[in-house]
């Protein structure tokens, strides 16, 4: 990414009902962006190859190609960030849009507020062509203040409100409680993050077991000395796998991750962000060739979460 596209900090929206459009243009554009707009799939591919953006939102129903198929012919020449919006809120809608390449999933009527933070939180973390966090492309210029919270998804004005419990256990660092509103019904449980041991490096920054290798520096991962390319999403989820070993990592833990979230540890976790963690394993468990039965790298602890499989 140029230093001039940084700069202009360009959104590209997809959607077919002027409305929405209007409104995803009013958020995007008081978050910073520039924005460019397209009311089918065609003309919104068009408009990604000609404008690179660091973001884009896709509606899925639109008259010519649909969202799914304007998300896979996006990726295969940008590495923008894709949202996908969509009335549809069945599972099976969820796992295709991700499948199809999209970072994040959202049903209507959508939040603005959601929408930004979803954003903000996806630009904390690296473009799959190794570029810095994009953080600051998500407002305009401004001093930086010392301390940066995630912006909460709810609608509730009120700050988070968070609590350091100290622990006598060594294992345990801290517990932090952030409590946001979650729908209604729904109860918001805390996750204790705890210390990953160290994970074995071959001495030169890689990250290895049983011969898979991951290099953090340069988003490069390898399996017995072949380059497996894998997704924004693919490499975080690995990354922090193997970083944490043997220690189990729940779904919700890897969804906070994935969204930034990872020390506010009591954010809602909704059941298609964990559905969503389901489609980004299994697709890394297909492009490592690694089997559920008898897994070589990643193994499913069963009801609890992730970990990486024994060293032996």
């Amino acid at each position: 990414m140029t230093e001039e596209l940084s700069e202009r900090r360009t959104a590209v929206v997809i959607e077919d009902d002027a409305d929405i459009r209007q409104l995803l243009e009013t958020v995007l554009e008081q978050a910073g962006f520039e924005t460019v707009s397209a009311a089918n799939g065609l003309d919104g591919v068009e408009a990604v190859r000609r404008h690179n953006p660091l973001v884009t939102t896709l509606d899925v129903s639109m008259p010519g190609i649909d969202g799914f198929e304007a998300a896979k012919r996006i990726r295969a020449i940008s590495s923008t960030y894709i949202v996908m919006l969509t009335a549809r809120g069945d599972e099976i809608d969820t796992l295709q849009g991700l499948d199809s390449g999209a970072d994040d999933y959202m049903t209507k009527p959508f939040r603005p507020r959601e929408l930004r933070a979803r954003i903000e939180a996806m630009l904390r973390r690296p473009r799959a062509n190794g570029d810095a966090p994009a953080v600051a492309a998500a407002a305009p210029a401004q001093p930086a203040p010392t301390v940066v919270a995630p912006a909460p998804v709810a609608q509730v004005a009120t700050p988070p409100l968070q609590q350091q419990v100290s622990s006598p256990d060594p294992t345990i660092v801290h517990e932090t409680v952030a409590r946001h509103a979650a729908p209604v019904g729904q109860s918001v449980v805390p996750i204790i993050m705890q210390p990953a041991a160290a994970a074995p490096d071959d001495g030169e920054g890689w990250l290895v077991h049983r011969g898979l290798k991951l290099s953090s520096a340069t988003r490069i991962v390898e399996v017995d000395g072949a380059e497996v390319d894998l997704t924004r999403s693919e490499f975080d989820l690995l990354q922090a796998l193997m970083e944490s070993r043997r220690r189990v990592r729940s779904k919700a833990d890897l969804a906070l991750m994935l969204r930034g979230e990872s020390y506010i540890t009591a954010y809602y976790v909704s059941e298609a962000d964990k559905r969503a963690i389901e489609v980004h394993l299994a697709n890394l468990r297909r492009k490592l060739a690694d089997s559920t039965v008898a897994p070589r790298f990643i193994e499913t602890v069963r009801g609890v979460g992730y970990r990486m499989t024994s060293d032996d």
